[in-house]
């Protein structure tokens, strides 16, 4: 049986037709592209899908889309603002927190409502808090230093990304071929 809601997802919103049993975690990705919320576990223990909804930090694998009508969804897609990045986004790449990607989405997420909840946490704090975000790079370490570093205020205000170049050389062939473009 499909249901008709409407979602408020990072400020905008979206009214779709869904089976009541869809997990927010399966409309984010598979009805709106939202696909920085990854899957890990299915079972709400690693974090990696962790969305803020109404304030609250949820993991979207156990969440029904349908229960989340009307209400306040953030995702990591949003965190970013007219071009520049969230400070926690920043300071996971300026001190190296983003390592494989797949659970950096939901480190930060979680990172965010702890900071939203607590702007000065201590690192024990931190620590705890973060607890529930597993990282199979076991870089945390990492993590908890990008955390501090918001918390510190020690992000680099003019930092810059470096950009990719648009072409690479193949050395053992001596020609360039097109490469990935980030902006």
């Amino acid at each position: 049986m499909k249901k008709q809601i409407t979602l408020k997802v990072n400020g905008e919103t979206y009214d779709i037709e869904i089976e009541a049993n869809r997990l927010l975690l399966q409309v984010l990705r598979d009805n709106l592209g939202l696909t920085g919320t990854k899957e890990g576990c299915s079972i709400g223990v690693c974090g990696a899908c962790s969305v803020i909804i109404d304030g609250r930090l949820v993991s979207s694998c156990l969440t029904l889309a349908v229960g989340c009508a009307g209400k306040k969804i953030e995702t990591i897609e949003g965190l970013a603002k007219e071009g520049k990045l969230h400070p926690l986004q920043q300071a996971f790449i300026e001190y190296g927190g983003f390592q494989c990607g797949i659970c950096t989405p939901g480190q930060i997420m979680a990172a965010k409502a702890l900071l939203d909840e607590n702007p000065k946490p201590s690192e024990e704090e931190v620590k705890e808090w973060m607890s529930g975000n597993l990282c199979r790079c076991t870089g945390y370490y990492k993590i908890l230093e990008s955390v501090m570093a918001v918390v510190n205020g020690k992000t680099d205000p003019n930092y810059t990304f470096r950009k990719r170049e648009t072409t690479a050389k193949i050395q053992s062939l001596d020609v360039y071929k097109p490469v990935a473009k980030t902006t």
